[in-house]
């Protein structure tokens, strides 16, 4: 690993820790109750998507949630540049991790077509 690529690491641990502090301290008690899964950072650390687990949600309660993450992207920022005292924050994208139910869903069709091939 270079020298870029471990301060990139560094950095993405960093904010998986302070981003759910930081949403602790919001007065929307809903925010409190979100897991985030994973912080991917951009290459030269000026952007990261926050990957938020979806804890079956339907489409219209992360829809909701969307807008407020949205609005509270600011004052998550803030936060860690305070806590950290960093001179730049990257800029925060929220975007719920759906991964996880695609993947149950092809090894539920995985399921099916060895049923299908048994028959």
């Amino acid at each position: 690993m270079t020298e870029a690529q471990i301060k990139l690491k560094r950095t993405e641990a960093l904010l998986a820790e302070l981003i759910p502090e930081a949403l602790t301290q919001l007065n929307d008690a809903r925010l409190h109750e979100l897991n985030i899964i994973e912080v991917k950072c951009s290459r030269g650390r000026s952007d990261a998507k926050v990957y938020v687990d979806p804890a079956n949600f339907t489409e219209e309660e992360k829809r909701v949630y969307m807008k407020q993450l949205r609005k509270a992207r600011p004052l998550v920022e803030d936060f860690c540049l305070k806590d950290q005292g960093w001179y730049r924050c990257p800029k925060l994208t929220f975007e719920f991790d759906e991964q996880l139910k695609k993947s149950q869903t092809i090894e539920e069709l995985f399921k099916k077509i060895a049923k299908k091939e048994e028959a």
